[in-house]
């Protein structure tokens, strides 16, 4: 197997690489030779990521080049049905924490949340993340019962709740002030999944283009 893959989530610990080709799917050893696993240094640190180097390798073929599609297809689909829930909690949290520091924080003698600008703020986010939960939980529905609309549930998940996530970590790190941009305060660890989180299974633009093809309404 010869070829380079960058980005790889979690390779570096990794027991078994899968490897999709043109002919087929195959397992391969990380330590074997002929791999190179070179980490990375991600912006999201809880997230490992690696670039990972086949020159001449050695791998077990799973399945040959039909069913290896069918396979990886249908691994990429639940992974990014699965991780819209993850976007879904990370943006809940935000959400949140938000409003709790918003009660707690106090300038000119009153509760920065009692202000009406924030308080609209808070209240436009709390619309967009129920309508994120209707959509991360429709996804994982139609993928736990075989749905023939999972794709299209998947898509529509993974358009709406990347950038959801991203606008609940971004307002949680503006409205929580000062302390919201130190390294103490984990605001910014929620910011960088949400933004790794958002390219991760394919951008929100990619997934708009996906159900534009499924329910056959392609851009001009």
């Amino acid at each position: 197997l010869e070829g380079t893959v960058t980005g790889v989530a979690d390779a570096a610990a990794a027991d078994v690489l899968l490897v999709p080709t043109t002919d087929g799917l195959y397992a391969v050893e990380p330590g074997a030779e002929g791999v190179a696993v070179e980490p990375l240094v991600p912006l999201d640190l809880t997230r490992p990521l690696a670039t990972v180097t086949l020159r001449g390798a050695a791998g077990t073929r799973l399945a040959d080049g039909a069913s290896a599609v069918g396979a990886v297809r249908r691994g990429l689909l639940a992974g990014a049905g699965l991780l819209a829930s993850e976007q879904l909690g990370l943006a809940e949290w935000c959400l949140n924490e938000t409003v709790r520091y918003t009660r707690e924080r106090h300038q000119f003698n009153r509760p920065v949340g009692s202000f009406q600008a924030l308080k609209h703020r808070m209240a436009q986010l709390w619309l967009e993340v129920v309508s994120a939960r209707a959509a991360a939980r429709n996804a994982a529905d139609a993928l736990a019962s075989g749905s023939p609309d999972a794709p299209l549930a998947v898509a529509v998940a993974q358009a709406y709740c990347s950038g959801v996530a991203v606008r609940a970590a971004e307002e949680c790190v503006q409205l929580h002030g000062g302390i919201g941009m130190t390294w103490e305060h984990p605001a910014h660890l929620y910011l960088k999944r949400a933004k790794a989180d958002s390219v991760a299974y394919g951008t929100a633009g990619q997934h708009r283009a996906t159900i534009a093809e499924l329910v056959e309404l392609p851009a001009p």
